[in-house]
């Protein structure tokens, strides 16, 4: 078992330089334009400044110093992409690294600025990085070990990227706020770019053979099992040891690791020592407890399903809990992580078809586990699972299960969960703290990648770029994952970067979505309020054709169009005595009361003529419109031809659609519980539902909006498209019927164990 060398630490080495060269390239790809993006940002920040007339008085100076620099642009990008170049050089060289005899020399004051500066910028984004910045320079130093070097400075890290900054703009006479603004801008598109390249450089130097072997040293040393175990706070009564300490065999939560509740001082998972970010405090003995106490109501949930799943015979004998057949020899949770580290890297074929079909991933597991446990001579049937092994497994199928059935994840995510199952059996093994802590990094991994995945049909290219991300994440937990669970959380570092940019796009969909959805409201009820009036006035005595057909089209949009002004009283007053005048002037023409018909007329021209323009007509289609309403009131001696009110057409509304896919034909929203109703108008933006459709398919919905026009609730998707327009008694309605439930978890992970919890509750309860 332990002959087995897994992860990528004993790859074939690509040749140190040409590796370096690679790197560089890759680093002036990202890198080397960032001087030519900063002047377009800080030129409309400073244009907003002076259109705010604060009364300051060296925006000109900073206006005419920007100018300077944009004329010396081009120079700027080649000496910053020669200071990034400089970087490489000084790494491989040991006669530039170690200095030489430097003279000394007096630092003028523009000098003595830049650098302290560059110093707080360097000592934020050391704070930002410095987990993938620990995990860079580790690999880094075995590039310069393969070159017979001692470990140089890192090319790419902060403090090299400063440098090239201060170097580059230091002989440049800068005003103070405009050298502020630069820094600030500076440090914003790093901000940007360094999480993507730091991931891509791991990456690279992972697949050519650099990788960090488990327990390397990259900061504090990992203490021993037994060390921890000493370490363990107590109050948890005696656990039994295992070698892989915090999994179901092993202690209770918060005794494993200093930086995720253990003992103060203790090191991070995978030997993190947190250099450059200060420690989180010590969980309290009150939270530790708290944890175990939820970890072991889980524990019991899952052994009374699993035992009533036996005695039904719903599951087969191979997957049953095995202590109860002849006696035989429980896997140690060691060599039960031997065997997932085994099979890890193989294609996750067998793990997809089982997510299709709920319920039979845990088969799924515990099948590809005793194949592989044969493969090293670990004989199934003398061998069994522990119950801590039976949890751990049970537990992870079952989170999958709830992940796919809960929420929208398209068939290309399949394979992509699937080819993680494998890496959280192991963390479930060696660090149950996954199921009950939020912060556990492999459980915000999980949430980012599901935050990626959800209703994301790669549709457009930022949707595709997410998909490839979260892919290439999942192929790198399988590749670098061996018990080291920083390797987790680098990799939710370089997605969440990714994922804020998502993030804010969702953000300015939903507010589209309000926007459209208010914008539908407003012109339903306008013209609600144009069809009133017009009923009103065509409920009139019998009007002359032409005067009746002007006040149902012409008149109608008009007054639409008016109501739809913000503040537009006077116009719609206007707008409604225009229809009155019309109707007094076809009296008029019955009564055959002529000159004042005529004067009626003349004094209305004007208003008709823009009746008809705000139609769309142009000014000539307008007088020929007058014309002929003039000609039909003009001759009152023919017969009087009269139009009867006809129906009006009904405003399109986006939610008669949607609420047939939610509600039953035919039901109506009076039939609702009025507790239920009220319940539903407590409900504010930002509260997440679940709500399941005709069909069956369920989705996470979030309140994005409440209309003042109508009250009704805006319910959008995780990615800030509209899914339902409801009212309170209509949601009451779906409440009713089970198709909606309150309170539905942000975060995946929360949102799966929620549903795993209630799904062995239900299973308890049906026995």
């Amino acid at each position: 078992m332990s002959g087995h060398l897994h992860g990528v630490a004993s790859a074939t080495r690509t040749d140190p330089l040409r590796m370096l060269e690679e790197i560089k390239r890759l680093a002036l790809e990202v890198l080397g334009g960032l001087p030519g993006t900063l002047y377009g940002p800080i030129e409309d920040a400073m244009k907003v400044d002076s259109l705010k007339g604060d009364g300051r008085h060296h925006q000109y100076e900073d206006q005419a110093a920007l100018w300077v620099l944009r004329q010396h642009q081009a120079s700027h990008v080649m000496a910053y992409r020669q200071q990034i170049a400089k970087g490489f050089d000084e790494f491989r060289a040991l006669r530039i690294r170690s200095g030489g005899d430097v003279p000394m020399r007096l630092v003028d004051e523009n000098q003595l600025e830049f650098d302290l500066a560059g110093e707080r910028l360097t000592e934020s984004l050391c704070g930002r990085y410095a987990r993938p910045l620990d995990m860079v320079q580790s690999r880094l130093a075995a590039v310069s070990e393969a070159m017979n070097l001692p470990a140089g400075a890192n090319p790419i890290g902060p403090q090299r990227l400063v440098t090239a900054f201060v170097e580059t703009f230091v002989e440049a006479q800068l005003p103070e706020a405009l050298r502020a603004r630069l820094f600030r801008q500076y440090e914003h598109e790093l901000a940007r770019l360094l999480g993507d390249l730091y991931g891509r450089v791991n990456t690279l130097l992972a697949s050519n053979g650099y990788g960090v072997a488990a327990g390397a040293g990259l900061g504090a040393p990992v203490k021993p099992p037994r060390e921890r175990e000493a370490m363990r706070p107590s109050g948890f009564g005696d656990v039994p040891h295992e070698p892989y300490g915090a999994g179901f065999g092993g202690p209770a939560p918060g005794a494993a690791y200093g930086a995720y509740g253990g003992a103060p001082g203790s090191a991070p998972p995978g030997g993190y020592a947190g250099q450059h970010e200060p420690p989180r405090p010590p969980m309290s003995q009150a939270d530790i407890a708290a944890m175990a106490s939820e970890l072991a109501d889980l524990r019991s949930q899952l052994h009374a399903w699993r035992e009533g799943l036996s005695r039904s015979g719903a599951v087969p004998p191979t997957y049953a809990p095995q202590r109860s057949m002849a006696p035989r020899r429980e896997l140690r949770v060691d060599e039960v992580v031997s065997v997932a580290s085994m099979l890890q890297p193989e294609p996750p074929d067998a793990f997809a078809r089982a997510l299709a079909v709920s319920g039979r991933l845990g088969e799924s597991i515990r099948d590809h586990l005793h194949d592989g446990a044969r493969r090293i001579g670990l004989n199934p049937d003398q061998t069994c699972f522990s119950a801590e092994e039976d949890d751990a497994i049970d537990l992870v199928a079952l989170l999958f299960d709830s992940l796919f059935r809960n929420h929208a994840l398209q068939d290309r995510a399949r394979r992509l969960y699937a080819r993680l199952v494998l890496p959280y059996v192991k963390v479930a093994l060696t660090d149950n703290e996954v199921f009950v802590k939020r912060e556990h990094p492999a459980r915000r991994l999980l949430d980012a990648i599901t935050e990626a995945c959800e209703g994301n049909d790669g549709e457009t290219p930022q949707d595709r770029e997410l998909l490839d991300r979260a892919t290439e994440i999942s192929q790198r937990i399988v590749a670098e994952y061996n018990e080291d669970v920083a390797v987790f959380e680098m990799a939710h570092a370089e997605l969440d970067a990714l994922l804020a940019q998502q993030r804010r796009r969702v953000e300015l969909q939903e507010q589209r979505a309000a926007k459209s959805t208010y914008g539908r409201e407003r012109l339903g009820a306008a013209r609600n309020q144009a069809d009133s009036a017009l009923r009103e006035r065509l409920a009139e005595p019998p009007l002359t054709q032409a005067v009746a057909d002007f006040l149902a089209m012409p008149w109608r949009h008009h007054l639409v169009q008016v109501l739809l002004r913000e503040g537009g009283e006077a116009k719609r007053d206007e707008a409604l005595s225009l229809g009155d005048a019309l109707i007094e002037a076809d009296r008029l023409a019955a009564e055959q009361r002529g000159r004042e018909l005529a004067d009626r007329l003349i004094e209305l021209q004007p208003l008709i003529v823009q009746c008809l323009a705000s139609s769309g007509l142009d000014d000539s289609a307008a007088q020929h419109g007058m014309a002929g309403l003039v000609r039909a009131l003009a001759t009152p001696d023919s017969a009087r031809r009269t139009r009867p009110a006809s129906p009006l057409p009904a405003a399109e509304d986006e939610a008669v659609e949607e609420s047939r896919r939610y509600l039953p034909p035919g039901k109506d929203p009076a039939q609702h519980d009025p507790v239920l109703a009220e319940r539903m108008r407590s409900l504010d933006p930002g509260d997440w539902l679940r709500l399941t459709d005709l069909q069956g398919e369920q989705i996470a919905a979030k309140v994005a909006w409440v209309s003042p026009l109508t009250t009704r609730f805006l319910l959008v998707n995780r990615r800030g498209l509209r899914v339902l327009a409801a009212s309170a008694e209509e949601l009451a309605i779906l409440a009713a019927e089970g198709r909606l439930t309150i309170g539905a978890e942000r975060n995946a992970f929360d949102e799966a164990m929620r549903q795993v919890r209630r799904h062995l509750d239900r299973a308890a309860g049906h026995r």
